[in-house]
């Protein structure tokens, strides 16, 4: 495990992306059981693998077949219980796609699939955020999660976000929050990848959100609605699928 730890925390994402169609071919196999499940491709297993930076490591998170986390099972659940994204009609922008989403949304024929990236081999469309090259009003829905702590100027992106998606448009935005802190925390004068582990809790993390990070949404125009949908998933399911109990959706609509 000590390599896998290595690799995880040293490799580009894009070279892992790619090492990670071999490792799961024989990942499934090693971890063969039914005491915990993933939702997003339906297996079982003895239990997940470990994932996240020194600071933040977790064991039993990482599905060992589709890589779901604990935050990409609790979307899933929550896009097909809340909202209409796998029966509507729906222009779709997904930046920095999920390689556990990636192939089912592309199957779905209600939506056109869009995706978009800095560098994943993922996305069809590369291109900085900061500088979205789609007009205004363009999506039906936008995803982008995990993003913003990694951006030069989260508010910048935020309003790109925005400016793309259409009137009456839905987008959901996950970031990492630390929900004993009120405001975000950000210092440009921490720059090593070894502070921003300790301070951001990641290496290339360039800040930490708050509590206000929902404030941030709506200071770019978005309507937000905080759920605490996980608390409605009961005791049994969460230990099952092994999601955090502490996390809020942030649904935001224009």
């Amino acid at each position: 495990m000590s390599l896998y730890k290595i690799a995880i925390h040293n490799l580009p994402r894009p070279l892992l992306i790619r090492a990670s169609y071999v490792f799961r071919l024989f990942a499934s196999i090693l971890y063969r059981g039914n005491n915990v499940e993933c939702p997003i491709c339906k297996k079982q297993f003895s239990k997940f693998l470990p994932y996240g930076s020194n600071r933040a490591y977790r064991e039993n998170v990482l599905c060992p077949n589709c890589l779901s986390l604990e935050r990409h099972r609790l979307l899933w659940i929550y896009l097909n219980q809340k909202t209409s994204l796998f029966t509507a009609p729906n222009r779709f922008l997904h930046m920095a796609p999920e390689q556990c989403f990636h192939k089912r949304f592309k199957k779905l024929k209600n939506i056109e699939y869009i995706t978009g990236d800095l560098e994943s081999p993922l996305a069809e469309h590369h291109f900085d955020l900061h500088d979205i090259p789609f007009e205004s009003n363009s999506f039906d829905v936008v995803m982008c999660n995990h993003v913003l702590e990694h951006v030069n100027d989260a508010d910048k992106c935020i309003s790109e976000l925005h400016r793309v998606l259409k009137p009456g448009g839905w987008a959901i935005m996950q970031v990492p929050i630390d929900y004993s802190r009120n405001e975000t925390y950000e210092d440009p004068a921490i720059v090593s990848p070894e502070d921003r582990e300790e301070h951001f809790w990641q290496k290339d993390h360039l800040r930490l959100f708050g509590k206000d990070y929902p404030d941030k949404l709506r200071k770019a125009g978005f309507s937000v609605r905080e759920d605490d949908f996980v608390n409605t998933i009961g005791q049994d399911l969460r230990e099952r699928f092994k999601l955090q109990k502490e996390e809020v959706i942030y649904y935001a609509t224009k």
